[in-house]
């Protein structure tokens, strides 16, 4: 027999899901080195970061309360969650703490600016497996496209409107906003779509069951 193993009917299946949770480790390890460079954080991390400071709880364990809470905003907006969906609310958040206490603090320039850029190309390249992998879109990203589909208006005006009151509150918290964060914000659609197209999972066999969300996924790219 010469078939690959990708030929196989649990080829496809267990290449996304290596995707999914490689992508989602690597979301967390992306947004650990982003705090650890210290020079702007992604926005639903600023929150995360002005929270951990106001109780005391790790970053990591924050981002798994508020991916939690937001995954039940799901439930008013009729959005069906993956499995992807839940395991990111784990999974990154996770991975988040494991990444902070195996890496060094690090305050020179010099270092922390290479790191801020590898930090965002890598979290493109986490983007685009766990989202190519199509279990479904991450509890934040899926908010905003049922508030898309209840309110009519576009993604770009819902993930500008949810994004700018998260920053802004978790600034107010003493999240880290700078030159990162902006940064971040004009680089990661880019990213995210390019190696989107890179991990893409092989094409489904007309009539099965279509996975959790991919549209919604691939929605929250589009410019």
């Amino acid at each position: 027999m010469s078939a690959s193993s990708s030929a196989r009917p649990g080829g496809p299946l267990v290449r996304r899901l290596v995707q999914l949770y490689v992508g989602l480790a690597l979301y967390g390890a992306s947004s650990a080195l982003l705090v650890e460079a210290g020079l702007g954080l992604e926005p639903w991390n600023v929150l995360h970061q002005g929270l951990a400071e106001l109780t005391g709880i790790s970053i990591g364990v924050v981002s798994i309360i508020v991916g939690a809470i937001v995954l039940l905003l799901w439930i008013p907006l009729r959005q069906r969650p993956g499995l992807g969906t839940v395991s990111n609310v784990f999974v990154v958040g996770l991975a988040m703490d494991a990444t902070l206490s195996a890496v060094p603090d690090v305050h020179a320039y010099g270092v922390r600016i290479p790191l801020m850029l590898a930090a965002i190309v890598l979290n493109g390249v986490a983007t685009g497996l766990y989202i190519a992998a199509k279990f479904g879109p991450g509890p934040r990203d899926g908010l905003m496209t049922g508030l898309h589909q209840r309110t009519g208006r576009s993604v770009r005006l819902m993930r500008t409107a949810v994004e700018v009151v998260v920053v802004v509150t978790g600034f107010v918290l003493g999240g880290t906003i700078g030159v990162g964060t902006v940064l971040y914000a004009l680089a990661i659609g880019p990213l995210a779509q390019f190696f989107l197209r890179v991990f893409a999972a092989p094409a489904r066999p007309a009539g099965s069951p279509a996975a959790a969300g991919p549209s919604a996924g691939q929605a929250i790219l589009r410019p």
